[in-house]
């Protein structure tokens, strides 16, 4: 695979047309590292927890987004044992919002036995909406608001919401305000049949109206990866997954008993070893027949959500609690949604290594969202250009290429499945768990999102912590 990087980098005529305009939003929160005298200072990752990840349609299927959510808070506050009157602010994410649990962040809260006096909030930044809720919590701690929060994110695409088209909806409301039978017989009468025609939602770009699928394509063709490549590092992802699963290394999985069915649902079901030969065979998914994105090397649509508590190291130590991880750095970082919509780990992994003035090789563990195997292979090889770099980084060296034996070891959204929101989280909880079980220092997180948006954080071992 390292291979396959190195021989075939970002060139100026593979590089079709990619926006050069870059936003960056920064934020660091504790440039200081460990010491006893600034253990007020530092952020703190106790642990994590998250519902198995599920293939939208299965297990879930008669489930809301609220049950996933209010189980994950349960199962965080079970696993770590933390009285939860301590807990000041709730932060959780979620991207296709359930109209009656619009903050389902409250009512979550609510529903796992939280005090109606604790606040909570929802956020939504697509891929990375738990990033942004831990971010968010870091930033309120920091501040001095609070000191201890449950961050977390919820996906449920087994039920989406779909809407009466606007002409439908026009309608609803007139004859809802219609004051005689007259009236709204009248405003009935005039429904034809076109109105009937529901708004579906799509993984698509509003500003673009191009589905992701389909801006992966063109990623992978821009940076000449190939059908082969996909395939291999896809099964690269399964294979992992398959090895950690078998293995134990899934901890932060809550096992979840689905209501009035028989049934535990204790692993996640979308990982899948397949064969070179056999992954060879599937269609192309979205730019039909000549794309290399197909239904293998895609992440697919997921059901699931996760949780986590953060806190002040100070508050932790008085808690008695023995975290996993410091919660170091972090950056978010937007570019061009159209041509480089696939491209945040690329911008966010060298501005977020400047902040916390670490290199590449300090880095022991590597967590990278896998919307899409080109995706992967399209980012590596724009970190190992040189004229990448100098054209759309401002730097005048390419970042280089991660060790990958050390990233993604233990699979990665590809295999181990995708509920947009809750991501983050499961990011932030491998890691810090590999951390302790890998015996390295830093580990970092970077994930691509909707909107031409990127995340980059680094989290670092905490001393004597343990799986």
């Amino acid at each position: 695979m390292l291979s396959l990087v190195k021989n075939s980098v970002a060139t100026k005529q593979g590089f079709i047309k990619y926006g050069a305009a870059t936003n960056y939003w920064n934020v660091i929160v504790n440039k200081s590292y460990a010491t006893k005298d600034n253990a007020a200072k530092n952020i703190v990752y106790v642990d994590g927890v998250r519902t198995p990840f599920l293939q939208s349609g299965t297990s879930y299927k008669n489930l809301t987004p609220y049950d996933l959510a209010r189980h994950s808070l349960v199962a965080l506050q079970n696993k770590i044992k933390f009285p939860q009157e301590v807990v000041e602010y709730i932060v959780y994410g979620t991207v296709m919002q359930e109209v009656k649990t619009s903050n389902i962040g409250r009512e979550a809260a609510l529903a796992a036995g939280y005090s109606d006096r604790t606040p909570a909030h929802t956020v939504t930044m697509a891929c990375i909406s738990s990033n942004q809720a831990l971010t968010t919590g870091m930033g309120l701690i920091a501040c001095g608001v609070y000191d201890v929060i449950v961050a977390g994110g919820v996906e449920f695409m087994s039920d989406i919401p779909i809407r009466h088209n606007r002409r439908m909806r026009s309608l609803m409301l007139q004859a809802n305000k219609a004051k005689t039978l007259g009236q709204t017989l009248s405003l009935l009468g005039s429904i034809r049949p076109q109105h009937f025609v529901p708004d579906l939602p799509a993984v698509a770009e509003f500003s673009s109206g191009e589905t992701m699928g389909h801006s992966g394509d063109r990623l992978a063709a821009a940076f000449g990866v190939s059908r082969k490549e996909q395939d291999e590092y896809a099964l690269r992802s399964h294979t992992l997954a398959a090895n950690a699963q078998r293995q134990g290394y899934l901890t932060d999985i809550a096992p979840y008993k689905v209501p009035n069915v028989d049934k535990v649902v204790d692993k996640d079901n979308g990982i899948r070893v397949s064969t070179p030969e056999q992954l060879a065979k599937l269609k192309p998914a979205f730019v039909k027949p000549y794309g290399s994105v197909t239904a293998a090397n895609a992440s697919f649509l997921s059901d699931g959500a996760s949780a986590a508590l953060i806190m002040s190291e100070q508050r932790a130590l008085q808690l008695g609690l023995t975290p996993k991880a410091y919660l170091r750095n972090f950056t978010y970082v937007s570019q061009d949604p159209v041509d480089q919509l696939l491209l945040g780990p690329t911008y966010a992994v060298p501005k977020v290594l400047e902040k916390a003035k670490l290199s590449m090789k300090d880095i022991g563990v590597w967590e990278i969202h896998e919307a899409f195997a080109g995706q992967i292979l399209a980012n590596l090889k724009a970190l190992d250009s040189d004229w990448f770099a100098q054209n759309y980084l401002g730097r005048s060296t390419k970042v280089g290429t991660p060790d990958l034996s050390k990233w993604n070891a233990w699979g990665g959204s590809l295999s181990i499945g995708h509920p947009f929101a809750a991501t983050g989280v499961r990011l932030a909880t491998h890691t810090a768990n590999r951390l302790i079980r890998e015996d390295q220092q830093f580990g970092l997180i970077a994930a691509c999102a909707a909107g031409g948006q990127g995340v980059g954080m680094i989290m670092e071992r905490y001393p004597g912590a343990k799986v």
